[in-house]
């Protein structure tokens, strides 16, 4: 007897808000595994626990902002190609700069709606191989 799992891509949100916590996890959740940290120390330890397929990440946090700790994750090789996402209310054009040159990916800015932030996953899964 053989039993088909489908095993879905594991997305770490990490984000200070409940709101925009629930709006991710709401959006996503047919799809992927939604994980939720509101702070970036949560964060780490997470990441380094679980098979983390795609990271969004918020800017403005307690502790560590979003632009220092995509930083940090970059800094490590087993994380270099991790397709990071920045969900943040800052949309000035330096503000986008900013979070490329910290190593995001994509830049997503809030308030978003749950197709915008699908279209961004799809577009990532389209050109990253994630592991499962």
């Amino acid at each position: 007897m053989c039993i088909d799992v489908q095993v879905r891509p594991k997305v770490l949100s990490v984000d200070d808000s409940p709101t925009v916590q629930e709006l991710i996890k709401r959006a996503l959740s047919d799809d992927y595994q939604v994980l939720l940290c509101q702070s970036a120390i949560d964060a780490l330890s997470m990441i380094n626990q679980e098979e983390i397929s795609v990271l969004l990440l918020d800017i403005s946090m307690p502790e560590i902002d979003g632009l220092d700790f995509c930083r940090t994750i970059r800094s490590i090789p087993k994380f270099q190609d991790l397709p990071i996402i920045m969900v943040t209310g800052r949309d000035r054009a330096f503000d986008k700069v900013q979070g490329r040159i910290a190593g995001a990916t994509d830049y997503l800015t809030k308030p978003f709606d749950a197709e915008q932030l699908r279209q961004v996953m799809r577009k990532l899964i389209s050109t990253h191989a994630l592991p499962h």
